[in-house]
């Protein structure tokens, strides 16, 4: 299953493109989270994460939506890597 994940920084900002660019790669379930990258704590992220199945394909817009920096972008794609799970 592909399963989306979107992010902005700002209340004050939506997530329409980023929605709009992962219904159209097909994702079935989308999960957002309105908090800056720098804040260690996403429940979206959180929930999504928590969901995924073996074989799923998580998909983000940008990198940049996903980890909060290099260093927690690298941690986090080992530990999809490590339970069979596909980033898109």
């Amino acid at each position: 299953m592909l399963i989306g994940y979107v992010r902005v920084s700002t209340n004050d900002q939506n997530t329409d493109l980023q929605r709009n660019a992962l219904n159209c790669a097909g994702c079935e379930l989308i999960f957002e989270d309105k908090i800056s990258g720098t804040k260690s704590e996403r429940p979206g992220l959180k929930k999504l994460l928590g969901t995924l199945s073996a074989g799923d394909t998580l998909v983000v817009w940008k990198l940049d939506r996903l980890g909060r920096s290099m260093r927690h972008l690298v941690v986090l794609v080992e530990e999809l890597r490590e339970t069979r799970h596909q980033l898109s």
